[in-house]
């Protein structure tokens, strides 16, 4: 697949993301914008409309990323990702050297297909093992087993895939420290490039939250969560992962560069239903929700684009940036916004330190350990 001739190299790199709705079944705590693949038509509607979408994109950037996200885009045949991919470097200046990023979920793929998404450029796997529990993916309604997830990487290597990534969920209904010390050892034994760790978020409107409200699950234990949390960060460490961001976690070289992209304010153009677009200085906009409305509005309007709003990006760099283990650099914040953090927030930042949530380290903030912990409480000062 050829990309369109660079003659900008050096403009900074944006990203682009697309967002693939369709689920085989939608997870009790999920809160994305997903739909039930009900038949082979609605895909194809939507993927007719997706490339529409990124068509009619009016200018021209240089990418290094392209997320495939959802949802699960691993429902695709390899011919629409090609064609999705193919109206992506026709419109975008795509790197040689571009990471190419496909969300799956355990037992959606097969060897065939994989090796025909490797062809089509894609060098980089995520999916969602979540639990190594099978009772406990039942309860989530995962449609997946353990088995299916020690497949699916045995699969993605055959396949020729050495950048591999999955997620783990900690803090579960019934949940114990002794179940998340086996799953994290399920995990690591696959060996992984990347992992995403993530303390359970109930969100309200979920099928959970509702499990929850009616006592047919029982509320999670925030102080084992916490534990679970700490000895997370001890055993990836053991193994050989590095932390660079509260719930990520890398080995040396895998560092995922689109997800950077978010913490760091660089340009993220985003396609599909619910897709949000950042142009990396000031404004934000985004599609809309619904899978049906989103294509109707593209064949109506070439346009989905229901909010547009200039975010206040000083407060944004802040508690985006120390999601980062490395922090903020405060000359960079000072030179960028023509103001002093730490005399702007002088007592915020005097009380967070004295609580043992934020440090310094010569120009930079960064969260502690415990800050890690309590970071919704550490952001709030800067929201």
């Amino acid at each position: 697949m050829k990309n369109k001739t660079l003659n900008h190299s050096t403009d900074k790199k944006a990203g682009v993301y697309l967002h693939i709705p369709f689920c085989r079944s939608r997870c009790s705590y999920c809160d994305f914008a997903t739909d039930i693949y009900k038949n082979a038509e609605i895909v194809e509607s939507y993927v007719a409309a997706l490339t529409k979408e990124i068509a009619n994109f009016p200018h021209e950037k240089i990418v290094d990323t392209v997320y495939f996200g959802g949802g699960t885009p691993s429902l695709l045949s390899a011919k629409q990702l090609e064609r999705i991919l193919k109206i992506v470097h026709e419109k975008f200046f795509v790197t040689d050297d571009a990471e190419i990023t496909l969300e799956m979920n355990p037992a959606t793929v097969s060897l065939e297909t994989l090796k025909a998404y490797k062809n089509l450029g894609v060098n980089r796997a995520s999916f969602g093992a979540q639990t190594f529990d099978d009772a406990e993916l039942k309860r989530l309604g995962r449609k997946h087993t353990a088995n299916d997830v020690r497949e699916t990487i045995e699969l993605l290597r055959k396949a020729d895939f050495h950048n591999v990534s999955f997620d783990l969920i900690a803090g579960l209904p019934r949940q114990t420290v002794a179940d998340w010390r086996r799953n994290l050892t399920e995990a690591l034994k696959l060996q992984p490039e990347h992992l995403s760790l993530y303390i359970l978020e109930i969100s309200e409107g979920t099928p959970l939250a509702e499990q929850i409200r009616t006592g047919r699950q029982p509320l999670p234990d925030e102080d084992a969560a916490a534990e679970m949390y700490v000895i997370l960060l001890e055993e990836v460490a053991r193994n050989g992962f590095e932390q660079y961001e509260i719930s990520n976690f890398a080995r040396n070289g895998f560092k995922p560069k689109h997800n950077s992209k978010y913490w760091t304010l660089d340009a993220v153009y985003g396609f599909g239903c619910s897709a949000h677009s950042f142009d990396g200085a000031d404004f934000r906009y985004s599609n809309e929700r619904d899978t049906a409305k989103y294509v109707a509005l593209i064949e109506r309007e070439n346009s989905a684009v229901v909010h547009r709003e200039t975010i206040e990006v000083a407060s944004e760099f802040v508690f985006l940036g120390l999601r980062l283990t490395k922090g903020i650099d405060l000359k960079i914040y000072e030179r960028r916004f023509g103001k002093n953090l730490i005399e702007n927030y002088r007592e915020d930042l005097q009380r967070l330190e004295e609580f043992g949530l934020i440090e310094f380290d010569e120009n930079r903030l960064r969260l502690t350990k415990k800050g890690f912990l309590f970071s919704n409480e550490v952001f709030a000062v800067f929201v």
